[in-house]
């Protein structure tokens, strides 16, 4: 059993002031793994002082110092990296393979990036007759989601740290254990006491008083569009800087050269990746006209291939949504295409056969699909896809513009020139050309209610940085 019953504060775990419970539960059989106690205001106000006073020292760290500090964390991080997987995969459901590999591997890959990028990251330059300087922000609140739990924190925490800021970690309290394992992994690599805090609770409790907090000086988040807006009104009337990731509606399109059953088939593997709830998935799926029958059948093979069990079950390919809250989102929004018109070719409403216990849900595939349709608007965060079809490029383009999020976009066509031509008239921050993958030293964020921040790499770095002009020097 999991205890994350007690906050890390100032280098030590205490009790959490407000003393409630609450279960940390397996999706995959809704099931108890252990138990977590929500903080309240007066535990984030603890650990903003501890924050606050570790600044002072901890700001004025050499590059070098606390580039031997993220490899002290990467050295730890080896140590205990199957133990981490196998939490991820208990608390939010993800195959243990992938849990192992993508999920915590996401942890060192992102304490790596922050220290390559260190090495030859400039913290001053001459403008003018001025030198600017680039110091630490200050103390940074960090709330993070469970979809991909440890990418999440660590893109917060490695590059805060990269830069010489103090924080204050509320994870998600669907899926806290890893961010526990994070923090004994930070006390055993030697972070000094009060540069990293931990305070579990819920947005409420937690996430709302250290969004507030005037001792707070950056919030990083990362969630849902609804979520991001609250922190950032939380935020506003202490004028503290507000770095927001958020949802994604990712259009794919499919070019009339692109080799069609790799690009259909490529997409609809990457929606069904981590059962759908990844912000960046290419869930609109835009196809030629001329070929949309062929590719609706080739997408209906693909999900019907996709292997759902159990995450401990290695042949799995796919584990259960988070949460049956989360499922019953899915289910509903699956139901509302049905009743707007659309066509299930593979999947749709109700669990698996032989899943009924966990929070389960069938690969989906929908057709006849047009972009006015609730199922193309919303971010359904489960193994749906949409497939739209369009008669010119000038209507994909269009189409793959048409949504109020601008995260990720992707483009499959027969060379990358073609792939690129098109990339580039898409509104998105990220664009993925002819099946390329992430870089984790490229820049993750997006446009519109997608947000308003950059993540991973220098660009990282760069969010916790304020500059300073000096002049005279």
């Amino acid at each position: 059993m999991y205890d994350c019953t007690r906050n890390y504060i100032n280098g030590q775990w205490v009790a959490s002031n407000s003393g409630e419970t609450h279960d940390i539960i397996n999706p995959a059989n809704g099931q108890s793994i252990g138990k977590i106690s929500f903080g309240n205001a007066q535990d984030v106000d603890q650990a903003v002082k501890a924050a606050r006073a570790a600044f002072e020292s901890f700001s004025q760290w050499t590059v070098k110092q606390r580039m031997d500090l993220l490899q002290s964390i990467l050295d730890e991080f080896a140590k205990r990296h199957d133990e981490i997987g196998d939490a991820i995969s208990a608390e939010m459901g993800a195959p243990i393979g992938l849990a192992r590999s993508a999920q915590a591997g996401s942890g060192p890959q992102h304490f790596g990036a922050a220290l390559e990028a260190l090495k030859t990251f400039e913290f001053s330059e001459k403008v003018g007759s001025a030198i600017v300087v680039k110091e630490p922000i200050g103390v940074c609140g960090l709330i993070t989601p469970w979809n991909w739990p440890m990418n999440q924190i660590a893109v917060k925490v490695a590059p805060a740290l990269a830069a010489g800021c103090t924080m204050v970690l509320k994870p998600s309290e669907i899926a806290p254990v890893d961010a526990t394992l994070l923090a004994e992994v930070l006390h055993s690599a030697g972070v000094p006491p009060g540069v990293f805090n931990l305070v579990h609770g819920d947005g409420p409790g937690v996430g709302a008083p250290l969004s507030a907090h005037p001792d707070v000086d950056m919030m990083s988040f990362t969630g849902s569009t609804r979520a991001g807006i609250m922190v950032s009104k939380a935020a506003a009337d202490t004028v503290k800087r507000v770095a927001l990731e958020l949802g994604g509606k990712s259009p794919n399109i499919i070019l009339d050269d692109a080799p069609l059953e790799k690009a259909v088939k490529k997409g609809v593997r990457d929606v069904m990746l981590n059962t759908g709830q990844s912000c960046n998935a290419p869930t609109r799926m835009l196809v030629p006209r001329s070929r949309y029958d062929e590719a609706v059948e080739i997408a209906r093979n693909t999900a019907e291939q996709v292997r759902v069990g159990d995450p401990q079950d290695t042949h799995s390919h796919m584990g259960p949504l988070v949460s049956d809250v989360q499922y019953q989102r899915v289910q509903s929004l699956i139901e509302k295409g049905i009743a707007e018109g659309a066509r299930v070719v593979a999947g749709g409403p109700g669990k698996p056969a032989g899943l009924e216990a966990g929070s389960y849900a069938k690969p989906t595939v929908f057709a006849d699909v047009n972009n006015n349709m609730t199922i193309a608007r919303e971010e359904i965060f489960g193994p749906v896809v949409c497939l739209i079809p369009y008669d010119s490029v000038d209507e994909a383009v269009q189409i793959a513009n048409d949504t109020v999020y601008g995260l990720s976009a992707y483009v499959f066509g027969g060379s990358a020139e073609s792939a690129l031509a098109v990339g580039k008239r898409l509104r998105a921050g990220m664009v993925h050309l002819n099946g390329a993958g992430l870089d984790a030293m490229a820049p993750f964020g997006g446009y519109k209610q997608s947000g308003n921040g950059r993540e991973w790499g220098a660009h990282g770095i760069e969010e916790f940085l304020e500059s300073k002009a000096v002049m005279g020097a």
